[in-house]
């Protein structure tokens, strides 16, 4: 079966990931609990002061630090991305979304201590579909919660209710959506739109915070929709599926069936696709990307990373590992592929 694509354009530019905090302190990019934050933000006050009290300044670095300490900054960290189960956080300390809820209410919220991260501060669950991966524990992690809400449109939730055995109370937390109109939820900007995949109602998500940080989910989609092309043409992070390598897949263990569904136009996205479109749309502007929902049978994450690192360099454009170091940091996109099983580090982005 040949696969149906719409032609995509080139796009515009902009620059990196990492927060630049208003004193010299680099912990945009840690992973860890909130007690090993506070020992490095105390480690990093003693050194500044001593640079302080080294040059004769008189600024106040405590309260400086309680600035930077207190600034809600956004921050994302994926919770598990794949078949077995995806769920990603993307917020700030005091405020955030959950991307899907596929993983366990128990590792979400010990995640989220483990990133200093307030289960509390969630105000809800964006719903990309009604995939069991993508939706298993989402009355789990609703129930009892009355500050979080499950935002996905009528028809999604009506799937979703027809296709699994889950509570039929989670309709008291649902709130509906509709693709193309802009939701606000807290400080935060949403638009879900049209991707391409055989669950019910399959969307992707523009989440917007504040006047710079927009943010791109596009998972399980056989082709970039002439709407996902459009959002992630404007986005600076896109979370993009890079889930198999033809080549893997053709020769793998899967039915011909499977085959068939998984490469077809309402399937999934191959290696080669998502990179040929990080290649064609990639400005200044788009600072990270994150590839997501890797098959664990048909790729591998250095497949896939290796596949989108050679598409966008072969366009002259630098690539970091997302790592933080001082070498990824000078390039001019991060690219990070998020792990299957694991959480991902917790990502601090920075203003332009």
């Amino acid at each position: 079966m040949s696969r149906q694509r719409r032609n995509t354009r080139p796009l515009d530019d902009i620059p990196s990931l990492f927060d630049d905090l208003s004193i010299d302190m680099t912990l945009g990019h840690y992973r860890g609990d909130a007690s090993t934050r506070h020992q490095a933000e105390a480690e990093l006050l003693a050194s500044e002061r001593a640079k302080a009290a080294a040059a004769g300044a008189s600024d106040d670095l405590t309260l400086k630090l309680k600035e930077v300490s207190a600034t809600d900054r956004l921050m994302f960290v994926s919770f598990g991305s794949g078949s077995s189960g995806n769920c990603a956080y993307i917020g700030t300390r005091s405020q955030g979304l959950l991307i899907d809820a596929g993983v366990a209410p128990e590792t979400v919220k010990k995640l989220m201590a483990d990133n200093g991260l307030d289960y509390n501060s969630i105000r809800g669950i964006l719903l990309t579909h009604d995939h069991g991966d993508h939706m298993r524990y989402a009355y789990k992690l609703l129930r009892k919660q009355t500050h979080m809400m499950l935002y996905t449109t009528p028809k999604a939730l009506n799937g979703l209710l027809r296709r699994h055995s889950i509570s039929s109370r989670i309709k008291d937390y649902h709130h509906p959506i509709y693709k193309e109109h802009l939701y606000r939820i807290g400080d935060f900007e949403v638009t879900a739109f049209e991707t391409s995949h055989d669950g019910t109602d399959n969307m992707g998500f523009f989440i917007q915070f504040g006047p710079h940080h927009k943010f791109a989910v596009v998972t399980d989609t056989g082709f970039v929709t002439e709407r996902a092309d459009h959002y992630m043409r404007q986005a600076r992070y896109i979370m993009l599926e890079s889930n198999y390598d033809a080549g893997m897949l053709k020769h793998g263990p899967y039915t011909e069936i499977l085959k068939s569904r998984i490469s077809s136009a309402s399937g999934h996205l191959d290696n080669a696709d998502a990179a040929g479109y990080l290649a064609r749309i990639y400005t200044p502007q788009l600072t990270h990307v994150f590839l997501c929902h890797l098959s664990n049978d048909n790729n591998t994450p250095e497949l896939a990373l290796e596949a989108s690192r050679r598409a966008l360099a072969d366009t002259g454009i630098a690539v970091g590992d997302g790592s933080g170091s001082p070498e990824s940091q000078r390039a001019q996109i991060q690219l990070t592929a998020l792990p299957r099983y694991d959480a991902s580090p917790l990502y601090v982005f920075r203003e332009p």
